[in-house]
């Protein structure tokens, strides 16, 4: 039975009032999709029902689940077509593990605060061209304490109506993409979860850096959390605009096929590799908060530095040279084209959010060519 099929089956016979038992025909279906061979799943990835235990569900649906991720729906990362309370309608979603989670917040209007707080950070780690038609807002049509949960814990989702559903090969592509979209924010996470907590001890060790085992093992950027700092006119609260900026690159780096690395870097605060044959380059990345909409000094500070840890880090001591990236936390107008004829790349936050930048960063695929 192909999905296009079985998503239809499922609308047409499930009912609640039916209960779980093995002779319910929907629920039947439902245990049997981890045994079907027929499903256009991705490579590497396995499918199961749910529709309820003890009770069943409001809202039944299927999981499909990268094994190299996650194979349990109760924590982590996995996609799911969960039908909303009326069956009138399927949506494929990119969802957040609940179960447990929701032992660190009883409260359920705390865990689905939480829930939209991870989601919105780790929509941020996705390839922009592949979630820009994935906007849908899931709701399920019903105030059970789980449906309303997946809502919240949706970081991307499509929408499908039950009397319109796509044929078979569009619903494939579909699960494709969301297959890429949910890779993306596994790595997103992974990089995310090795960040210390706002209250947690972090020091950059100065030592001379090494290749990282795992891609992501190197990247520990510090916390955006505000800090304080004592002068003699008192105690002063300061943004970690900075750190945000650094630890968001470094998010979206990972999805264009580099390997972000801080621990071990300092003064520098990022580097990208990236390895071409037998070739290891770096992409050695500044950092520049621009304040009141003065680029001129966040660039000058930029250069200043780039230029430095380059000279003092690569070539006295003999290594390659590094490609020179300045990053910024908006445009810098006309001083893109003063950096590029230095051989700089600039890269920048837009004011959608999105990563843009210079005709040098467009080349090496760090920013998409708008």
């Amino acid at each position: 039975m192909p999905l296009h099929d079985l998503l239809i089956r499922i609308a047409e016979t499930y009912d609640p009032q039916d209960g779980t038992s093995k002779e319910v025909p929907a629920q039947a279906l439902l245990r049997g999709v981890k045994e079907r061979t027929d499903l256009p799943l991705p490579h590497g990835f396995i499918a199961s029902g749910h529709g309820g235990q003890g009770s069943a569900s409001i809202t039944p649906w299927i999981g499909v689940f990268d094994k190299a991720i996650n194979t349990e729906p109760q924590e982590g990362l996995y996609l799911a077509y969960i039908f909303d309370a009326r069956l009138t309608s399927v949506t494929l979603t990119l969802q957040q593990g609940v179960t447990n989670l929701s032992k660190e917040y009883p409260k359920q209007g705390d865990l689905r605060r939480e829930l939209k707080r991870r989601a919105k950070h780790l929509r941020a780690g996705m390839q922009p061209q592949l979630a820009v038609r994935w906007t849908h807002t899931p709701a399920f049509g019903t105030k059970a304490e789980r449906p309303r949960a997946y809502e919240a814990g949706s970081i991307v989702a499509k929408r499908y109506e039950i009397a319109q559903l796509p044929a078979e090969d569009v619903l494939k592509e579909d699960l494709h993409t969301a297959s890429l979209l949910l890779r993306d924010a596994a790595a997103s996470q992974r990089i995310w979860l090795q960040a210390p907590a706002p209250n947690e001890p972090f020091e950059y060790v100065p030592e001379e850096h090494a290749p990282a085992g795992d891609p992501l093992d190197g990247f520990h950027p510090n916390s955006s959390s505000d800090y304080y700092v004592r002068t003699k006119g008192g105690t002063h609260r300061r943004e970690r605009r900075h750190e945000e900026l650094i630890h968001g690159f470094g998010l979206h780096a990972v999805t264009c096929g580099y390997t972000p690395i801080t621990r071990r870097m300092h003064p520098r605060d990022l580097v990208l590799r990236r390895s071409a044959g037998d070739l290891q380059r770096d992409w050695l990345i500044e950092g520049k908060a621009v304040k009141k909409g003065n680029a001129t000094q966040a660039v000058r500070e930029a250069v200043g530095q780039l230029l430095e840890y380059s000279y003092y880090w690569y070539e006295k001591r003999d290594e390659p040279k590094p490609h020179l990236v300045a990053l910024f936390t908006e445009d810098i107008g006309q001083y893109a084209e003063y950096l590029e004829d230095h051989g700089i790349a600039s890269v920048w936050r837009a004011p959608d959010g999105e990563w843009a930048g210079s005709p040098i960063a467009i080349s090496w695929e760090l920013v998409a060519a708008t």
